[in-house]
């Protein structure tokens, strides 16, 4: 074999080590995607069930406390803009606004004894209390997977592969400094 052969095998060989190595890595990179999306999916079901236990919470609270109209609107209001939202973003603040009505919702149930004695309203106020658990759990799995595509995305040298493609950065379901604050009722 002459010289010139030998350089041509080697210069074959890196470049289906490289077209390997990018096809690879941008496979790692759509599964990365795909696993965000589908933790976000868990993330959502969650929420649903949340969202469609709230409505029966009102009407509960509505027949002994039907003068505190402003708090279950503002439950009510928070429901329909977590529903409603379109993109992961707001979905992430809606739901936010909705934990803190919520927290205010059960504030507002102290200040009436025959309402915490209502078995209507203790089964749904545990039902809610168990689905904010798992919605804090899936919130943990989609972040811990957000973290794996974030991290995927920008390490070297993968984050060639991921800019050449054009992937983009997820969002992390965060907490909004709202959501730290303890809720204030006033009565």
């Amino acid at each position: 074999m002459n010289v010139g052969t030998i350089i041509l095998i080697i210069v074959v060989v890196l470049v289906v080590l490289f077209i390997a190595w990018v096809a690879g890595t941008y496979n790692k990179l759509v599964g990365l995607r795909n696993r965000v999306k589908d933790q976000w999916a868990q993330v959502d079901v969650v929420l649903k069930r949340r969202a469609d236990l709230i409505p029966n919470l009102v009407e509960t609270v509505k027949g002994y406390a039907s003068h505190e109209k402003e708090t279950l609107d503002a439950v009510i209001s928070a429901r329909n803009k977590a529903v409603s939202a379109t993109t992961t973003h707001d979905e992430i603040a809606a739901n936010g606004e909705l934990t803190q009505a919520l927290g205010r919702l059960f504030a507002l149930a102290e200040s009436y004894p025959d309402l915490k004695a209502n078995t209507n309203f203790m089964e749904l106020q545990n039902s809610l209390n168990e689905t904010e658990d798992k919605i804090t759990f899936a919130r943990q799995f989609y972040n811990d997977t957000v973290m794996m595509y974030q991290n995927k995305l920008e390490m070297f040298p993968s984050n060639i592969v991921a800019n050449m493609f054009g992937f983009k950065q997820a969002e992390f379901f965060e907490a909004s400094e709202a959501d730290k604050e303890v809720p204030k009722v006033q009565f």
